[in-house]
């Protein structure tokens, strides 16, 4: 594989997060600092490959108490590796920001946990790239197109639903542990759901029908999301 060959696939694996991190980083009224959404998105990238390794720690206990274990055809395993990514995308955060002084409202916490996802999904989209190019370039730029507009908006909006909760912890800080569990198992469900809904499809047509639909309803909820806590922040600067 040449020079050319492996830049470009690690442009193309990057380009879609950096596009959806751009387009959410607008909807932020009080744009945070670039180096903050720099360091979190490198976070994301740094952090990711310890979700691999305890994927694939997972996948070998399970192999050894249950010989024969498909992990391909396991919503179990589906369900731990969605928890896996979604907690790493937040751990992400607690580390690099949470206790910045930066991280100063709460609409930071969807932000962030957005910036978190991206830099992970793009070290996704680069591995995955590079095992389908020996498909072809056709192929390869199909697979992109699907993880553009699949799984890379998935880890944003399924991280942003955490930074939702992250948000609601700020109002409620004596209840701020259980609703970030509870963000973490919403968004984890939502994850698993998209895959179960690509698993199930076998490649069919209508599984990339189906999951977009459940994509649309998701980026919509996140859309509501990032209103409330719009008119949230409105009414604490009108009570201030």
């Amino acid at each position: 594989m040449s020079i050319s060959t492996i830049v470009l696939l690690v442009f193309l694996g990057f380009l879609p997060s950096l596009i959806w991190l751009g387009f959410y980083i607008k909807k932020d009224w009080h744009p945070e600092p670039k180096y903050l959404i720099s360091k979190t998105f490198l976070m994301g990238i740094i952090m990711a490959p310890l979700a691999v390794l305890a994927q694939l720690i997972f996948r070998e206990v399970a192999i050894e108490l249950k010989p024969g274990f498909d992990a391909q055809g396991s919503v179990t395993f589906f369900l731990w590796a969605a928890l896996i990514e979604e907690a790493v995308k937040l751990l992400v955060v607690v580390i690099t920001v949470l206790h910045n002084p930066e991280f100063d409202e709460p609409l930071d916490g969807m932000i962030y946990m957005i910036s978190a996802a991206m830099g992970f999904a793009a070290v996704e989209n680069v591995l995955i790239l590079f095992q389908a190019i020996p498909s072809g370039a056709e192929a390869t730029i199909q697979i992109w197109l699907l993880r553009f507009i699949g799984a890379t908006l998935l880890h944003a909006v399924a991280s942003a639903t955490i930074g939702y909760f992250l948000a609601l912890a700020w109002f409620y800080n004596k209840h701020s542990q259980k609703i970030i569990a509870f963000g973490l198992a919403l968004a984890t469900i939502l994850h698993l759901i998209f895959n179960i809904i690509l698993l199930s499809s076998n490649n069919r047509p209508e599984g990339f029908l189906y999951s977009t639909i459940f994509l649309i309803f998701m980026s919509g909820m996140v859309v509501l999301f990032f209103k409330k806590l719009k008119k949230q922040e409105v009414i604490d600067q009108l009570r201030s």
